[in-house]
């Protein structure tokens, strides 16, 4: 049985999914440890979380690629198992700037993983990507479909994949989940933590929701002649609240030495006229978009088999695209830019109030 004291180390902790993560681990009872270099995230996002969770964390301002801070931390702070999220996720950037995806991503968890190895801590959640699928041979994509990235970014997680399956054949203590997210989305429901990106949005729902309050005149839309219902391309949009909750399961279910890989999607796909209309119908604003020349690389559909993540984790995602969204703009509205002049006070106030009526 789980010790009620058992502390999870969360890499990438204050960001998007990170400070998801963080909630869903303090509310289940786990202590947490964030790390985090801070260089596309904001501190104020895990001040939020505390205060949402009417619980403390231990923050470090720190990167994974520092070994010897992180083996430091893993045995001062006695944890138990670690949440790898940090690394680039930008597939656009990737083809830009490709030795520095392969040096934060792949390096940063060698070294990561050289910490755990030599402070004794054999428990890993790795967060991977749908990417290492790339062109999709059958849909939908289940854990054995062929892997063929397309992209650096996508090759930096297979990389990490075959390294932590090498890992694992090359000593039984480790027990390792390997999730392949597909497109998380949404916010919390408090409007509180939520997508807050540097610059102008890799991910369509932010930018989505950017042209909704204002601060972009209008969406473009990569080609409508794709053989889908409506033209535009189709993707597997996840609710990064269902998202957490899946690191939560697979965290509960390595029990057993080995590694275990799974598709963290909701089976269903959504186009981007889909996320428009959604997004219009909740916020009750008009989406101006135009449509432009299809991206290279871009496939058609693309969305997950979620058998095996219930069968082997016991875990779906329960929350709809109309919740994805309103939960998005929630956030907007309440933070129209990110986390800038964030309010304590206010954030108390009204976390205190969601969870008397949780």
């Amino acid at each position: 049985m789980r010790k009620l004291s058992e502390m999870i180390l969360v890499t990438g902790g204050a960001g998007y999914i990170g400070s998801h993560v963080c909630i869903a681990l303090l509310d289940a009872g786990f202590d947490v440890v964030a790390v985090d270099n801070l260089s596309n995230s904001n501190k104020a996002s895990l001040e939020r979380v505390q205060s949402i969770c009417g619980r403390s964390l231990i923050f470090r301002h720190a990167d994974i690629r520092n070994e010897e801070l992180i083996y430091d931390m893993l045995r001062t702070c006695a944890v138990t198992a670690v949440i790898h999220l940090a690394g680039l996720k930008a597939v656009g950037d990737s083809n830009v700037r490709p030795m520095m995806y392969y040096e934060n991503n792949v390096l940063g968890t060698m070294r990561l993983v050289s910490a755990m190895k030599r402070a004794h801590v054999k428990t890993l959640v790795f967060s991977s990507s749908a990417t290492v699928y790339g062109m999709p041979r059958y849909l939908p994509l289940d854990e054995k479909h062929p892997l063929g990235p397309t992209n650096p970014y996508g090759r930096t997680k297979l990389v990490i994949e075959e390294m932590l399956k090498d890992l694992c054949r090359s000593d039984d203590g480790w027990r390792i989940g390997n999730l392949r997210y597909f497109n998380p989305v949404g916010a919390h429901e408090s409007g509180l933590v939520g997508e807050d990106p540097l610059g102008v949005p890799s991910n369509l729902l932010p930018f989505v929701a950017q042209v909704a309050i204002g601060r972009r005149e209008k969406l473009q839309i990569w080609g409508n002649d794709y053989d889908t219902p409506d033209g535009t391309g189709i993707r597997d949009f996840i609710h990064v609240v269902d998202l957490a909750s899946g690191h939560l399961s697979a965290l509960r279910q390595l029990g057993q030495p080995g590694l275990i890989t799974v598709n963290l999607g909701t089976g269903n796909g959504s186009s981007v006229l889909d996320i428009v209309r959604t997004f219009e119908s909740v916020s009750g604003r008009s989406i101006p978009y135009e449509i432009r020349e299809r991206r290279a690389g871009d496939v058609a559909a693309c969305y997950a088999d979620p058998t095996f993540a219930k069968n082997a984790l016991g875990w779906a995602s329960t929350r709809s695209l109309e919740q994805m969204c309103a939960d998005h703009w929630r956030w907007q509205l309440q933070n129209p830019n990110g986390y800038q002049g964030s309010e304590l006070p206010k954030v108390r106030e009204r976390s205190r109030h969601l969870r008397r009526h949780a």
